[in-house]
């Protein structure tokens, strides 16, 4: 009778534990088995193969311990030749393991000290893996909890069935918690440690305002309204942008509310943060202006290549623009993706002075001109020599104060320039040691081999080991701020596209791949067919 008491009590243990963890009954029961094993090897000897089953329904324990069947038994405590293994099982061959019972044992205080280490650490892990599994995917989730201590301006977070932490630089500045208060962070990952699973939060993350406006506007829960973008200064403002995809919805209005009750809702979980809300726009320049309120914008001038845009404000609203410390304009270019760059329109005025008088001085100098002609070519738009070289004769004819005989001459003058500055960048292309073979590559310039010249690529190998980035220079974002490295032909204006196509012709001539590596594929070139003769409406 006391030994079915002790069994029983022995399940019951196993099912306390696996409901307090929070952890399956049959890991419990497993380290139970794992825990006799242990106990019954220090008795038998550590080389022997025991092994040890509960029954989860009696609590029975059977102890047994396998034998290898083998022709020459080396050790008694692990072998058994196969005439006695077959007289236990006439099937046995060599190679398998019979299974001997083992008489019960009594544990030794050691024994017993042992297995309940093995149990813990067993357990521990168990609750470790359900952790861990339970918040991996709920990354991306606000979550609530009770703050369990602060350590260094780190708060511990307990959030029922785990422990979460909110390091220091991811509370609102200003912010304090002490212990249990009621704390609600995002959770930004979720990591599987050695001390356990290592559960980040945070209350600074963009998402974290976003899912904030998703718990209090039922469109952006309902999908009805999207939240595109999120830029923030915690604890002092933010910028969100939203869209909706039903016309009769107006998502500003939805997400501000009736009086402002929804967002000031977001206003005070996020300790006062200013929230601008801004109706996102596929047109990049009408997004911009937007996200610059409450600026007014005069004009947006934007360069898609490289990802920048300039806006021109009015004089006095460019302090606004700008923001304190730089603040608004610095939320705008993390909430588009664009780098703003933001002028007066006095300093842009001056700025249009001065590049039409550096044009009229080029064309003064290069065309041996008198000043009126020179300012009447820039005036007409002319940028550069080349332009004027290569103009239609009517285009140049026509301007008012020329005749046909006076653009002959201008472009006579231009042709003769490019050909004495061609003669002198090829001398200095060749004292650089730029090879010949290199000018034969489609969309090289002679100006563009005196710079690649003096970076060091003087071969079509040196070339053609070039990537896109190596010439038309790159830009690195990172913490909202962008850094633009400069390429080797950064001042030629070329295109990522041009610069993959000349680095693919280098690459052809100097063998290393093929014209059919060139050609676009068979679907491709299908398509473009397709097009071509699909006829034109209108």
């Amino acid at each position: 009778m006391a030994v079915s008491a002790n069994r029983l009590e022995l399940l019951q243990i196993a099912d306390a534990v696996a409901r307090e963890k929070a952890i399956d009954r049959m890991i419990v029961v497993a380290a139970m088995e794992d825990a006799i094993q242990k106990a019954a090897r220090s008795r038998y000897g550590s080389e022997t193969d025991v092994r040890a089953e509960i029954n989860p329904k009696t609590g029975e324990i059977k102890l047994q311990r396998l034998l290898k069947v083998v022709d020459q038994v080396e050790n008694t405590a692990t072998d058994i030749r196969l005439d006695d293994a077959r007289a236990r099982n006439p099937a046995a061959q060599v190679g398998d393991f019979i299974a001997e019972p083992l008489p019960p044992m009594d544990y030794g205080r050691i024994a017993a000290q042992s297995a309940k280490q093995v149990i813990v650490q067993k357990v521990r892990e168990a609750e470790r893996d359900r952790q861990y599994d339970e918040f991996k995917d709920r990354i991306g989730e606000i979550i609530n909890g009770t703050v369990k201590r602060v350590e260094y301006g780190n708060v511990i977070v307990d959030l029922g069935r785990g422990e979460g932490i909110v390091r220091r630089d991811e509370l609102i500045p200003r912010e304090n918690f002490r212990y249990g208060d009621r704390i609600r962070a995002y959770i930004y990952d979720v990591r599987r440690e050695q001390r356990g699973p290592q559960i980040f939060l945070s209350r600074t993350h963009p998402q974290f305002m976003a899912k904030l406006f998703a718990q209090e506007v039922p469109e952006i829960y309902d999908n009805i309204i999207e939240v595109k973008s999120v830029a923030r200064d915690p604890g002092s403002r933010a910028k969100i942008a939203v869209i909706s995809r039903d016309s009769s919805i107006d998502p500003v209005g939805a997400c501000v509310g009736m009086r402002g009750s929804r967002v000031q809702a977001v206003v005070n979980e996020l300790q006062g943060e200013k929230i601008d809300i801004i109706p996102w726009s596929q047109d990049a320049a009408t997004f911009i202006v937007n996200a610059l309120q409450p600026a007014e914008v005069a004009k947006v001038v934007l360069d898609e290549e490289a990802e920048r845009i300039e806006v021109v404000v009015p004089d006095e609203q460019l302090s606004l623009a700008i923001g304190r410390r730089g603040q608004n304009v610095r939320l705008a270019s993390q909430l588009t993706g664009w780098d703003i760059d933001i002028l007066t329109e006095q300093e842009e005025s001056e700025r249009r002075q001065k590049e039409f008088q550096e044009r009229t001085q080029l064309f003064i100098q290069a065309l041996d001109l008198d000043e009126v002609v020179g300012q009447l070519l820039a005036s007409e738009g002319f940028a550069s020599v080349e332009e004027i070289a290569y103009v239609e004769l009517d285009d140049l004819a026509s301007i008012e104060g020329f005749d046909e005989e006076t653009a002959v001459e201008l472009q006579g003058r231009a042709r003769e320039y490019l050909a004495r500055i061609e003669a002198e960048q090829d001398a200095e292309r060749t004292a650089l040691g730029v090879e010949d073979a290199l000018k034969e590559v489609p969309g090289i310039t002679t100006a563009m081999l005196v710079a690649l010249g003096k970076d060091g690529v003087k071969t079509v190998e040196d070339f053609a080991g070039s990537v896109p980035d190596d010439l038309t220079g790159w830009t690195e974002r990172k913490d909202g701020e962008s850094t633009r490295h400069a390429g080797v032909l950064d001042a030629f204006g070329l295109s990522r596209q041009d610069a993959e196509a000349m680095i693919m012709q280098a690459r052809l001539k100097a063998g290393w791949i093929t014209e059919a590596d060139l050609a676009p594929p068979a679907e491709e070139a299908e398509a473009e067919a397709e097009a071509e003769e699909a006829p034109v409406a209108g």
